[in-house]
């Protein structure tokens, strides 16, 4: 299988006749071997139903149904996991992505990157509720996560599978995609794509996804800081709680010594809880180590795949 077209659906039984029409014209001039997965994300409309009627006429259309709506992170995982596509690309149901575009992100892959990442020009959205908290959104993952996307909101994007699937999606992560294919070393590059204005009914998010965002830009940096080397933070957090909590030692040692009345258990308390806190941050460091070593073994993995097709690649192109 050449190419997995994975697009995840939230109550928008309206678009996906529309949608399906426009990719089988594009793929009527393609020729690729090309399945296209349908992940109905809980829906409470038809959009299941009118997925399941394209499935049954078309071989090369699949359907995966989730049992209620657990976002979009989760539906595109799902789909993701299903893929047989060497490449898989992942698009809204919305009727907002253009499917004419996908060639030119599965081009950039095919050139030797892992990750084609669409930034959508001329966006058909409100400007106060959607583009411009978008812009201020990808400001701030760019500066938090050192990867410079333009557009990290935008679904349309191409991945190769091998390296796709070896990524942990969280809930929202979604949009974190190409900061975390950045620890394994994966060529991220962006392709300018065409945006329409949404034809039937409403957008799923709001301005409420600026706290989403913001939580999850945390996360994020939370595993790009801790993904190298986990321990040495928490070794740092337990010798300075250490440091602490000798402090509290030599205090008490100086306060039983000089028979100062009252507040006598103050000092040993705040002891004995510095001293508790600092091995159990040693423990959980002990923990990390091993959870780190299995985890880097996925990513040298992960690393070696992604530098063999790009050497495969410039290889096939020499």
């Amino acid at each position: 299988m050449d190419l997995s077209i994975v697009i995840p659906l939230f109550n928008e039984e309206k678009s996906v006749a529309p949608l399906f029409r426009r990719l089988t014209e594009w793929l009527a001039t393609e020729q690729l071997s090309c399945e296209v997965i349908m992940v109905d994300d809980g829906s409470s409309d038809g959009t299941f139903h009118e997925a399941a009627v394209l499935a049954r006429s078309h071989s090369f259309v699949r359907v995966i149904k989730l049992r209620r709506n657990f976002g979009q992170a989760a539906a595109m995982s799902a789909g993701i996991d299903a893929a047989r596509g060497d490449i898989i690309v992942t698009m809204d149901g919305d009727l907002q992505n253009d499917p004419a575009d996908i060639p030119a992100l599965v081009a950039a892959v095919n050139a030797g990157h892992d990750l084609a990442v669409g930034w959508r020009q001329d966006r058909q959205d409100n400007y106060i509720t959607r583009i411009l908290p978008s812009i201020l959104a990808n400001l701030l993952i760019a500066k938090v996560t050192g990867v410079a996307i333009k557009d990290n909101g935008c679904t349309l994007k191409a991945y190769r599978a091998k390296v796709i699937k070896g990524l942990p999606l969280y809930p929202g992560m979604h949009r974190f995609i190409p900061a975390l294919a950045s620890l394994v070393g994966a060529s991220v590059t962006q392709v300018k794509v065409r945006h329409h204005p949404r034809r039937y009914g409403e957008s799923k998010y709001g301005m409420t996804r600026i706290y989403k965002v913001l939580a999850d830009v945390l996360a994020v940096k939370s595993i790009l800081m801790f993904a190298e080397r986990p321990y040495a933070w928490l070794y740092m957090a337990a010798a300075a709680t250490g440091a602490v909590s000798c402090l509290f030692l030599i205090a008490a040692v100086h306060q039983s010594a000089s028979q100062v009345s009252g507040s006598s258990y103050i000092f040993p308390g705040l002891f004995a809880l510095s001293a508790s806190m600092s091995l159990f941050l040693v423990i959980i460091g002990l923990l990390s180590v091993l959870i780190s070593r299995l985890v880097a073994r996925e990513i040298k993995t992960l690393r070696v795949v992604a530098t063999w097709h790009r050497r495969w690649d410039s290889h096939d192109q020499r």
